[in-house]
């Protein structure tokens, strides 16, 4: 069982940034990918970035060159959001795909204020 625990999330003014993480825990074994989606009141849930295994990287159209994701190691993605934007404001949700299966984290607000 893999256990994920996102964080950095809050109320942030249009323009700022914030930096969420997310840390795996439990039985992680090899990923293939981590990443974030998003989900905002009435939307559906969408992919934000990605990152592989390999270090490959990919981005929704609408957060490329504002949103960087990263890891320090094999347990820890990062996703580093700056020039927020109102229409950022959703709750953020990092995956991690292990074996064929897909773990979800709870979940983290992010509210951007204009």
């Amino acid at each position: 069982q893999v256990q994920l625990v996102e964080s950095g999330g809050g109320v942030v003014q249009a323009g700022g940034s914030l930096r969420l993480s997310c840390a795996a825990s439990g039985s992680i074994g090899s990923f293939s990918a981590m990443g974030w989606y998003r989900q905002a009141p009435g939307k559906l849930r969408e992919r934000v970035a990605t990152i592989t295994n390999g270090g490959s990287t990919s981005y929704v159209d609408s957060v490329k060159g504002r949103f960087t994701i990263s890891g320090d190691n094999a347990r820890t993605v990062f996703l580093q959001m700056n020039s927020l934007k109102p229409e950022d404001t959703a709750v953020y949700y990092c995956y991690r795909d292990v074996r064929g299966i897909r773990y979800w984290g709870q979940g983290t607000q992010v509210t951007v204020s204009s």
